[in-house]
C-alpha cells in the first residue's frame, strides 16, 4: 500500500472544506463526551445524540475522501512506486482518467439515491431530513473526480483525459448492458489499474458499478450500500480513535514515553530496545498500522538506539518491525473494523488478541535483549528519581488506557462514547496541560491529517459493501467454501494455505482495505473447517502485521526506506530477523487456539 504525494490545495472551496470537516470532527468527538456527562449528572443526556453522531460520520468520511483526493493520499498498492519515472508519467494518466470515471459515477448514482430519499424522507433526531446528510455523498464523488482530472498533469494531459472519459462513456452508451464483453472489459481495466496505482477504493467501486451495470441492477444500490455501511454504530470510534493517535503522536507524547520506559527498563539488558517496543506498540494502538508510528517515532529512537551501542542495521530492523507491534492491542481500528465486517463482538475479539498481541511484543524484545548481550550495549544503572520524574511527567498519557479500557469492558460507557472521551482528553491534555500543540496553530493541521487518514479509509469501507452486497447475492463466497471443501480435506492444510493467502494479501494491500474485501470471503470458508471466528480474527489481524514487513512491497519497509533514506534492500534484510520471530508467533497462533479462545471462555 502507498500514499501518492501531491501539492497542497488552495482556493475558498479548500478552505470551507477545511473548516467543516474539522467542525465535523470536534463536533463527533464532543456530542458522545457532552452525552455521556449529562447522563452521569441528571440521568439523561441529548434527544437523538447516537443518530447526530453516526450521520457526521458519513460527513467526515467523506470530507476526509475529498481531502485525500486533494492531498493525493488514497490507499493503493506500492508496486506503482516501483515502475520507471517515465512509466509513471504514462500510468498517471491512465489511472487517474480511470478514476475520475469512476468517481464521476459513483457521484451520478450518489444523486440517483438522494432523489429517491426525497420521495420519502426519513428524519434523523425528529426533525432533520435524512436525504441532507445523505447529499454529502453525490457533491464528493463529483469533487474527487474533479480533481483526479486535475491530477493528470498539464493541459495535455487533462484532454487526453476528457476525451478517454467520453469515448469511455460513448461505448458503454453503444453497448448493450448485459453483454458480456462490457462485463468482463471493464473488471479487466480495473484489475490492470490497480497495480498501476489505482486508488482501492476507485477499483472497488468500479468493479460494483460493472457487475451492477451488466446484472441491470440500479446502481445507486451501491451508495444505499455505503450509507448504511458507515453510518452504523461503531463507525465512528475509527476517525475518534485516530484524532487520540494524531494528537499524541503531534503532542511531544512520544518524547515523554520515550524517557519513562527507558528509565524503567533501560537498565536491564535490551533495556532500550524493550522501551521502544514498548512506545511503538502504544502509539500503535492508537493510530493503527498506518505507519504513522515510524514517522513519528523513527526519527527519535534511531538516533538513542544508536548512541546506546546497538548496530545501525540492527536498530533499522527494530524501529521497522515495531511500526505495527501494537496492532492487537485496545482500541486498535484493524480490529474495530474487524469486529464490524465479520459481525463479531468488539470486546470478545479485543480479549482474544490480548496474549497473541503480547506474544508479538515478546518476540521482538528477545530480539532486542539478544543484540544487547552480543554487542554489550550500555545499561546505565536504574535510577528510582528519575523514574519517578518521568512517571510523573507522563501520567497524563498513562491515564488513557484506562479510559479506553474502562468504557470498553467495565461497562460504564458506549465504545462510542469511550472513544469520544478518549479524544476529548487527549485534545485537553496536549492543548492546555502540556501546550504542546496550539489550538490556532497547530490543531487545525492535526485535524486536517487526521481528517485525509480517516477519509482514505472510510471510503474503501463505503464502496467496499457494495461490491460485498453483490457477492453475497450471487452466492460467490458459499461457491468458495464449497470449493475448498471439496479440494482442501486438511484443517491444517487450510491454515497454512490461509497463512500464505493472508501473507501476500497483507503486503500488497493496506490492512483497512483487506478487512473489508477479504474478511466476507474467508468467513465462509473457514466456517467449515469449524474455525471460531474469534480465533479466525485473531490470525487475520496477525497475519495482515506480518504482511506489512513482507517484501518486497511490504508497507512498513517503503516508509522505512524513505523516513530513513536507507535502500529498501537494506531495510529488508535487516528487518528479516524480526520478519522471522514474528512469523513463529503467528504460526503458533494459528495451529493452538487456546492462545487466542482461552480469554473468552465462558
Amino acid at each position: 500500500m502507498t500514499v501518492t504525494p501531491a501539492g497542497r490545495g488552495s482556493g475558498a472551496l479548500t478552505r470551507v472544506e477545511r473548516i467543516v470537516s474539522a467542525s465535523a470532527l470536534l463536533l463527533a468527538a464532543l456530542l458522545p463526551a457532552v452525552e455521556l456527562l449529562l447522563r452521569a449528572l441528571f440521568g439523561s443526556g441529548i434527544p437523538g445524540s447516537t443518530g447526530y453522531v453516526q450521520n457526521l460520520a458519513l460527513w467526515i468520511a467523506f470530507l476526509g475522501a475529498m481531502a485525500a483526493s486533494r492531498e493525493g493520499a488514497h490507499l493503493a498498492l506500492a508496486t506503482g512506486e516501483m515502475l520507471p519515472p517515465a512509466w509513471q508519467r504514462h500510468t498517471r494518466v491512465f489511472t487517474n482518467t480511470l478514476s475520475a470515471g469512476v468517481a464521476a459515477a459513483l457521484a451520478w448514482a450518489s444523486l440517483d439515491f438522494v432523489r429517491s430519499e426525497l420521495e420519502s424522507p426519513g428524519r434523523i433526531g425528529g426533525w432533520l431530513p435524512q436525504w441532507v446528510v445523505e447529499a454529502i455523498l453525490p457533491f464528493a464523488f463529483a469533487v474527487i473526480a474533479f480533481r483526479f482530472l486535475l491530477r493528470t498533469g498539464g493541459r495535455r494531459e487533462r484532454g487526453i483525459a476528457l476525451l478517454g472519459l467520453l469515448v469511455l462513456g460513448a461505448a458503454l452508451w453503444i453497448a448493450p448492458a448485459e453483454t458480456a464483453w462490457v462485463r468482463w472489459s471493464g473488471i479487466a481495466l480495473l484489475v490492470v489499474a490497480l497495480p498501476f496505482g489505482a486508488p482501492i477504493f476507485v477499483v472497488l467501486g468500479g468493479v460494483a458499478l460493472v457487475l451492477f451495470y451488466a446484472e441491470g441492477v440500479p446502481i445507486a444500490s451501491i451508495p444505499v450500500e455505503t450509507y448504511r455501511s458507515v453510518v452504523s454504530p461503531s463507525i465512528p470510534t475509527l476517525p475518534l480513535f485516530t484524532l487520540t493517535g494524531f494528537l499524541l503522536a503531534e503532542g511531544g507524547s512520544s518524547d515523554r514515553l520515550v524517557r519513562l520506559f527507558n528509565a524503567l527498563f533501560g537498565w536491564l539488558p535490551g533495556g532500550l530496545a524493550i522501551a521502544a517496543t514498548l512506545v511503538c506498540a502504544f502509539f500503535t494502538s492508537f493510530t493503527g498500522a498506518s505507519g504513522v508510528t515510524i514517522v513519528a517515532l523513527g526519527g527519535l529512537l534511531m538516533p538513542v538506539l544508536v548512541r546506546s551501542g546497538y548496530r545501525e542495521g540492527f536498530s533499522l530492523g527494530l524501529v521497522t518491525a515495531t511500526g505495527s507491534i501494537g496492532l492487537l492491542f485496545p482500541p486498535s481500528l484493524p480490529v474495530i473494523l474487524y469486529a464490524v465486517v465479520a459481525h463479531v463482538p468488539i470486546p470478545d475479539l479485543f480479549r482474544a488478541a490480548a496474549l497473541p498481541g503480547l506474544l508479538l511484543v515478546a518476540a521482538v524484545v528477545m530480539l532486542g535483549v539478544r543484540e544487547a548481550i552480543a554487542t554489550r550495549t550500555e545499561r546505565p544503572a536504574f535510577r528510582a528519581r528519575e523514574a519517578l520524574a518521568a512517571l510523573w511527567e507522563c501520567k497524563w498519557e498513562l491515564l488513557l488506557p484506562l479510559i479506553v479500557l474502562g468504557g470498553m469492558f467495565g461497562g460504564f460507557c458506549t465504545l462510542v462514547e469511550a472513544a469520544a472521551l478518549t479524544a476529548v482528553y487527549a485534545l485537553v491534555v496536549e492543548t492546555l496541560v502540556h501546550r504542546e500543540l496550539d489550538l490556532v496553530g497547530d490543531l487545525p493541521r492535526v485535524l486536517a491529517r487526521c481528517m485525509v487518514m480517516v477519509g482514505s479509509v472510510l471510503v474503501i469501507l463505503g464502496v467496499a459493501m457494495g461490491l460485498t452486497n453483490y457477492l453475497v447475492d450471487a452466492e460467490i463466497p458459499m461457491k468458495a467454501a464449497a470449493w475448498v471443501e471439496a479440494t482442501v480435506h486438511s484443517r491444517a492444510l487450510f491454515l497454512l494455505a490461509l497463512n500464505g493467502f493472508l501473507l501476500l494479501v497483507g503486503c500488497l494491500m493496506d490492512i483497512f482495505s483487506a478487512i473489508v474485501v477479504v474478511v466476507p470471503l474467508i468467513l465462509p470458508i473457514s466456517q467449515v473447517f469449524g474455525i471460531d471466528p474469534l480465533h479466525l480474527g485473531v490470525i487475520f489481524l496477525a497475519n495482515l502485521e506480518l504482511g506489512y514487513l513482507t517484501p518486497p512491497v511490504g508497507l512498513n519497509l517503503f516508509l522505512a526506506s524513505s523516513r530513513f533514506e536507507r535502500p529498501l534492500w537494506t531495510v529488508c534484510v535487516e528487518t528479516f530477523p524480526f520478519l522471522l520471530a514474528l512469523l513463529a508467533v503467528v504460526l503458533l497462533v494459528t495451529y493452538v487456539p487456546a492462545i487466542t479462545l482461552g480469554a473468552v471462555a465462558p
